[in-house]
């Protein structure tokens, strides 16, 4: 039986799409009878996970390793100013010591120790691993902390990567990326995942319900991380551009700094959209699921996304979308006529929601369109089979399928 491990800084639900992504992914390589775990570190953003650690535990439905993140100024801060270097010295003695039981390590997120250290240690004993850039080589990530990450590359993330059996990659735009960097392994084109469950036909009148917004008023939902890296001064900038205001609902919902969220709130008030806008903090499981069927539309518009987990949500369930160019899931955007790609300049991110809240049947025609794309392009258990192939062309030293 082929065993996999995944390594990764953080299974926290706070850290989002990564976390979803290692999960889910596991949940179908399981599926298909393979032997996929992860090991992760305890973190839990400000806090950590009440969970067992050094032993093996079930965790959301997968095998967990976990470990203590080492309590330090130095280890909670990442070279991008997200807390994710999450140094272990357990965790570093575990992966030592049990590695060499797995055929192929599947290593999540660049610039961070777990990953890094896993890499080093599979190079020391043979393991062949691949590694997901996740984004982090884009002009725009690259750019975050640029020193630290020009040091930490030189030393350490270059051999990482170059060494690599394969770097996963979710776009072409990705792969381009990680070429520009200089990595000359091989890449693996496959997209991420999403689940794709059964509408619920009560969803809108719910969430207006849950949230007092009005039945007939279109509801924006700004669904992740509240984050200057996400622009969600970008999109209130576009919805105060507006003139005249046509009625609409905006929906943030995710978590993040205090300062950065007051900043936000403290611009909403600038603004004068205190009336139509809600905060809903960190949302999870049926709350965020009644966001994404409930709502009209779906606004991004990113500095920088590799792929966009939330964006590929609110398309599988059927919401358009309106993202701009560096959120590198766009070409599927245009290709399947499921939104609005525009630049992210106040007056054309503006003109696009103008013209999906004009029409309610343009907005039905790209969310039916979307959630095509989501259940036939997005599909789990499809990626999963296609990495399998991947992990068993590593481990028999054959070319790696292109998909």
């Amino acid at each position: 039986m082929t065993r996999i491990l995944h390594v990764i800084p953080s299974l926290s639900p706070l850290r989002g799409g990564p976390t979803a992504v290692a999960l889910n992914l596991v949940k179908a390589l399981r599926d298909r009878g393979v032997e996929a775990e992860i090991t992760a570190t305890n973190d839990h953003g400000p806090g950590v996970l009440d969970v067992p650690l050094g032993e093996r535990v079930d965790y959301e439905g997968v095998p967990v390793w976990f470990f203590p993140r080492f309590s330090s100024p130095f280890s909670q801060v990442s070279l991008g100013g997200d807390r994710g270097f999450l140094f272990s010295l357990t965790w570093t003695k575990w992966l030592w010591q049990n590695l060499h039981h797995y055929d192929v390590l599947d290593l999540h997120y660049l610039f961070s120790y777990g990953s890094s250290c896993a890499g080093a240690i599979a190079r020391h004993q043979k393991i062949p691993y691949t590694v997901r850039s996740m984004g982090q080589l884009a002009p725009w990530a690259l750019a975050q902390s640029r020193r630290k990450k020009q040091m930490y590359a030189q030393l350490i993330e270059r051999l990482n990567l170059n060494q690599a059996a394969a770097v996963h990659c979710t776009s072409p735009g990705e792969v381009e990326d990680v070429r520009n960097f200089g990595i000359t392994a091989p890449t693996l084109t496959l997209p991420l995942g999403v689940e794709s469950p059964p509408l619920w036909p009560d969803a809108p009148q719910k969430l207006r319900q849950t949230y007092n917004i009005a039945p007939e008023t279109p509801i924006i939902l700004f669904l992740s991380r509240l984050h200057y890296k996400k622009r969600p001064e970008l999109l209130l900038e576009a919805l105060q551009y507006l003139s005249p205001r046509p009625p609409f609902h905006l929906l943030l919902a995710g978590s993040g700094d205090e300062d950065y969220v007051n900043q936000i709130k403290q611009q909403v008030l600038d603004f004068n959209l205190q009336d139509c806008t809600t905060f809903t903090g960190f949302v999870t499981g049926e709350a965020k699921q009644l966001l994404l069927q409930g709502s009209d539309l779906f606004v991004l518009p990113s500095f920088s996304e590799n792929f966009g987990i939330a964006v590929a949500e609110a398309m599988t369930n059927g919401l358009p979308v309106i993202v701009t160019p560096e959120v590198q899931i766009a070409p599927d955007i245009i290709q399947g006529n499921t939104g609005r790609v525009v630049s992210g300049a106040v007056e054309s991110l503006a003109g696009a929601i103008a013209e999906l809240l004009a029409s309610p049947t343009l907005r039905q025609t790209l969310g039916v369109n979307g959630r095509q794309l989501g259940q036939s392009r997005y599909n789990w258990q499809a990626i999963a089979e296609s990495l399998l192939t991947a992990y068993q062309a590593i481990i028999q030293h054959q070319p790696l399928p292109q998909p």
